[in-house]
């Protein structure tokens, strides 16, 4: 891989794809953010000295109109995008066609979405890349659609490590557990509930974005081009990876 490598992360500009976005920045390589969000992604990259480009991963039209702003040689993918999108929905419309639209969102926003910008940047992927999705302990323990979409990342990203490997390009998902300092809960976390999910963990505490950042950096680098197709937990002990 090159010197000052081209990232792009998507979901870059809040929460854990800010924190990996500015760890690399902080390193030297050449940045690029992304995110749907205009004012916080602007915001975000103005920060880091990234490059932001505004679209939605999960939108097939707007990931291929957004190509042309995006790095034409990627040395780093982090498929970062996603989140639970019930805590957003507000319920929804109701009976079985609100239930299947609301699963259809989580499927969207966490497979598909990382499957889209995957494919469409496949042919700008160098020799040697670095593939990364970050997944959930929801895959493992249950989380409704989320944790359905998560564990569809785990089956999908296997295919992935398969079908770009001959070329030395690795893929893995990095797996977080509870996290502390984001918004992806948006405010639907009781204490009653995080101290549950504190108590499941070893350590006994919540993990924070630079525990991911520091798991997300090693599998990015040369020394992780043996470590493929896996799904590395960072949850404290809270589920145990075999």
């Amino acid at each position: 891989m090159a010197d000052n490598r081209e990232i792009v992360v998507t979901g870059g500009g809040t929460g854990i794809g800010y924190a990996v976005a500015a760890a690399f920045a902080q390193a030297g390589e050449r940045v690029t953010i992304t995110g749907r969000r205009e004012k916080v992604l602007t915001e975000a990259a103005t920060l880091l000295g990234a490059r932001p480009v505004v679209f939605d991963a999960a939108d097939p039209a707007a990931v291929e109109a957004a190509l042309a702003e995006l790095p034409e040689r990627v040395d780093v993918l982090v498929n970062n995008a996603g989140g639970n999108t019930d805590f957003l929905d507000g319920g929804g419309e109701e009976g079985l066609a609100g239930f299947a639209a609301a699963f259809e969102r989580n499927l969207r926003s966490n497979v598909v979405g990382a499957a889209l910008v995957t494919h469409a940047l496949r042919d700008r992927l160098a020799d040697g890349a670095r593939i990364i999705t970050v997944g959930s302990i929801a895959a493992h323990t249950g989380a409704g659609s989320y944790g359905a979409a998560k564990a569809a990342v785990e089956a999908w990203n296997v295919s992935v490590a398969r079908d770009f490997g001959p070329r030395g390009i690795t893929a893995n998902v990095v797996a977080p557990g509870l996290i502390g300092d984001t918004e992806f809960f948006h405010g639907q976390l009781s204490e009653q509930r995080r101290e549950w999910l504190i108590g499941n963990t070893m350590n006994k505490r919540p993990g924070t974005p630079d525990d991911v950042v520091a798991v997300v950096t090693f599998v990015a680098s040369p020394a992780a081009g043996h470590v493929t197709g896996q799904v590395v937990h960072v949850n404290g002990g809270a589920h145990l990876g075999k």
